[in-house]
């Protein structure tokens, strides 16, 4: 059995409308809420063998406000998770060392959402349909698959563990209101 972890970068900010998408920062929001993901994600006892994340500033910077509260990642940056594709995404998961049990991996929308519908199958509990609604930034799955090689990763073969939002550990990490 494996485990795969994907975590969404924090709420990024947009108030330097020269600065290039990959040189974004996190707003404030972003900030708390990456450290209370770090808290969610300690206190349910995760741990990873491998971390892997896109370079972008955000995603550095979401990892950082993660470690305050959970502790450091070591982590892998990989140019081939910013912006990726969930095919680009599922290549990097089959060719991780089946030495591996706990994988992180740390990326973007809209890649990182469709692959954890993607490998994930119904469940009772509705968990996968509360992904469906919306992979909100510092979101996170956890999926257990059931494979010996992570080269046998596929579709729907994924039972979805938790799916946990900011807004599900603060209301005020929520969606902002009118």
């Amino acid at each position: 059995m494996k485990s795969l972890t994907l975590l969404r970068h924090a709420k990024s900010s947009w108030g330097d409308p020269a600065l290039d998408d990959f040189d974004r920062p996190l707003n404030g929001r972003g900030q708390r809420a990456a450290r209370a993901i770090g808290r969610a994600i300690r206190g349910h006892g995760l741990r990873f063998d491998r971390a892997l994340a896109s370079p972008a500033a955000r995603i550095r910077e979401t990892l950082d406000n993660v470690a305050k509260s959970y502790g450091t990642i070591d982590t892998h940056f990989d140019q081939r998770i910013y912006l990726a594709s969930p095919e680009a995404l599922i290549k990097l998961v089959r060719d991780t060392p089946d030495t591996v049990q706990n994988l992180l991996i740390v990326g973007h929308s809209p890649g990182l959402p469709m692959l954890a519908h993607r490998l994930t199958r119904d469940d009772a509990g509705g968990l996968r349909a509360k992904l469906g609604e919306k992979y909100p930034t510092a979101a996170f799955a956890e999926i257990a698959l059931p494979v010996e090689h992570w080269r046998d990763v596929a579709d729907g073969i994924g039972t979805l563990i938790r799916f946990i939002r900011p807004r599900d550990l603060d209301p005020a990490l929520g969606p902002e209101r009118d």
